[in-house]
């Protein structure tokens, strides 16, 4: 039996999650939205590229939660996507209203589902979501860490002529202005990029313009486009977790998930690494940091929850 995958929000990476699903022949696909005709137009348009593209999954669109019952993964996008000149902490306000409503519809149809959360500001949002829904921390987790890393290494590969297949990296801590590339665990071709600074191939003052790049990653794009943000490589991100839930794949993947006193911090979501196979987030990977590394990540996880406590007075519930 196919397995089910429900997508919250039908924009422009919910419609991009979708086709690559498609592909991948990863499950069969609902597309759940408010503007109904969005979701629907979009899996319409979707299904009739399966012949060509020999995907044997079905695509619906819809606006009610009904049609998402019993799904084995959810992915959430439902949100307002940043503007120009807009921080992900300004959609706060906005985006927590969304995400209580989303929490509850899949409480009421999909309590035993792998949730996987886009919506920024990220590590907050993804907080917010598993209190409303009171569903298991290990079955709610976010998607940052994939991106983040995916665009240092991007990076540092056209910097150093280097195919991004042979660079191994982490970009750890919140999503944003505070995350943390860590440099220590950054290989190239089995060489750490450490010693690569060393040799002269790479000098600090590019290394540290490459990581505020990274860091600003999202706000490049959203310039760029000048109407919405960054979506395929979300989407493509948001599939690698979901993949290794489906397939009990227990790949390790930088994503926010719940620590419980790891790197020294309880009761906050933050971006670390973390096996994820069929249980959902199995076991967190507490890598050695250096100090400054540690006092790095200290920072950022601090201005997730200093986020956190201004959602709280937003909705007390939290």
């Amino acid at each position: 039996m196919k397995k089910k995958i429900t997508l919250i929000g039908a924009g422009q990476i919910g419609g991009t999650l979708a086709h690559l699903i498609a592909l991948k022949n990863l499950g069969n696909i609902v597309m759940f939205d408010v503007a109904e005709g969005i979701a629907k137009g979009k899996a319409l348009d979707i299904a009739q590229s399966s012949p060509i593209n020999n995907s044997n999954v079905s695509i619906i669109g819809t606006n009610n939660y009904d049609d998402t019952k019993d799904s084995d993964v959810v992915i959430i996008t439902a949100g307002v996507p940043r503007k120009p000149g807009m921080s992900r902490d300004d959609l706060l306000g906005i985006n927590l209203k969304i995400i209580k409503q989303v929490a509850n519809g899949i409480k009421n149809t999909s309590p035993n589902a792998f949730v996987i959360c886009i919506t920024n500001p990220l590590d907050v949002i993804v907080m917010a979501l598993q209190k409303y829904s009171g569903l298991p921390r290990n079955k709610i987790v976010g998607m940052a860490g994939i991106l983040d890393s995916s665009r240092f290494i991007y990076f540092l590969s056209q910097e150093l002529k280097v195919p991004v297949n042979k660079i191994k990296s982490f970009v750890l801590g919140g999503h944003g202005d505070t995350m943390v590339a860590m440099i220590n665990h950054t290989f190239v071709d089995g060489v750490s990029l450490s010693k690569i600074i060393e040799s002269g191939k790479l000098s600090k003052s590019k290394l540290d313009s490459l990581v505020e790049r990274t860091k600003k990653g999202g706000a490049e794009i959203v310039k760029y486009l000048e109407k919405g943000s960054a979506f395929y490589a979300p989407a493509a991100s948001g599939v690698e977790m979901a993949e290794s839930y489906l397939n009990d794949e227990k790949k390790e993947l930088p994503c926010a998930v719940y620590l419980s006193g790891e790197y020294g911090f309880k009761d906050i979501y933050a971006g670390v690494p973390a096996v994820i196979g069929n249980n959902g987030i199995e076991k967190i990977v507490e890598l050695s940091l250096s100090n400054d590394e540690k006092n790095s990540f200290e920072e950022s996880v601090k201005s997730v929850q200093e986020l956190y406590n201004a959602a709280k007075k937003i909705d007390p519930e939290l």
